[in-house]
């Protein structure tokens, strides 16, 4: 394990300079964003090149194995399901791309990889003994055993798909699961440190240089490619931290996409009427007159000051 400032700067660097050279490789390879009809506000940003969370999630990674070498098993298996949640998200983003829509994988797809990757992280967790959970705001842990099973999919399934959800605004995905992720790194260096630790703050470094080029208005986007590595990531390091109990509060606003999603369905499916403009609610935002930069930074800043609060205990 390295010290958090060398891999932030070393993770920002390796990013920044991956992102600087993806973009014009993206737009040679005509791998642009298709916008959605009824999403008004994103006219404009049709051809914005995507699929930048190949170059951060690269650096991040190649920064981790760089200063950890292979780690310890958790960290080593964290990477492998970051890791593979961006070959399906590339694979998602390489189909819309040739078809020119937004239709990628089939929804079943995909909800079968999740499943199956959920299945297997979640078996490893009460196979190896990571069955443990800590309460936030304390350092009260106890062991749930084979429990882990039910709650490790629901947590893959919950955060991985949320996260995606997140992704809809210049910056918003990016800041949101940076602050996410340097509240988790600290949190794990806090309660004793491991290789997880490093990769959460590889992790912060790699979106704090693609986010040079994707805060409003963006060059380029991260795509299924990088939210859905990013939602891996976030639930395997969690849950093998033992810490699976703080994402819905350092991740609220992947709870808020979801929960969001999930009412205006049911509303309109019972009443044919919608409770917000648009869903996730950050579209509702946009809809409502509020600029993308002013949105992104109140989800960032409610990520950030949450984030902190459970870091009080060790205060």
């Amino acid at each position: 394990m390295r010290g958090p400032l060398i891999c932030l700067l070393l993770s920002f660097t390796l990013s920044a300079a991956l992102c600087a050279a993806a973009i014009p490789l993206l737009r040679k390879l005509r791998a642009g964003q298709n916008i959605l009809s009824y999403v008004k506000e994103h006219r404009d940003k049709g051809g914005t090149p995507t699929m930048g969370g190949l170059a951060f999630i690269l650096a991040a990674v190649l920064a981790a194995l760089l200063l950890c070498g292979f780690g310890d098993k958790p960290f080593r298996v964290a990477l492998a399901v970051g890791l593979g949640y961006l070959l399906v998200g590339f694979l998602d983003d390489m189909l819309k791309m040739r078809r020119h829509d937004n239709l990628g994988l089939r929804p079943y797809q995909k909800t079968l990889f999740q499943l199956a990757v959920a299945i297997i992280a979640s078996i490893y967790c009460c196979l190896e003994g990571l069955t443990v959970l800590t309460l936030p705001y304390t350092k009260i842990s106890f062991d749930i055993g084979w429990g882990m099973l039910p709650l490790g999919v629901f947590v893959f399934v919950a955060t991985v798909n949320s996260v995606n959800l997140t992704d809809g605004l210049d910056g918003l995905a990016g800041s949101v699961c940076a602050f996410f992720f340097l509240t988790l790194g600290i949190l794990i260096l806090l309660q004793g440190g491991t290789a997880s630790s490093s990769l959460c703050f590889c992790l912060v470094g790699a979106l704090a240089g693609y986010l040079i080029f994707n805060t409003s208005r963006a060059s380029v986007f991260m795509g299924d490619t990088g939210s859905l590595s990013l939602g891996g990531f976030a639930a395997s390091i969690a849950l093998f931290s033992g810490n699976a109990l703080i994402i819905p509060i350092a991740g609220a606003a992947f709870v808020l996409s979801s929960i969001t999603v999930i009412l205006q369905v049911i509303y309109y499916k019972k009443t044919g009427k919608r409770i917000f403009r648009m869903a996730p609610i950050h579209h509702h935002f946009q809809q409502k007159g509020y600029s993308e930069a002013k949105i992104t930074y109140t989800y960032a800043i409610l990520t950030a000051v949450l984030g902190a609060t459970l870091l009080l205990p060790f205060a």
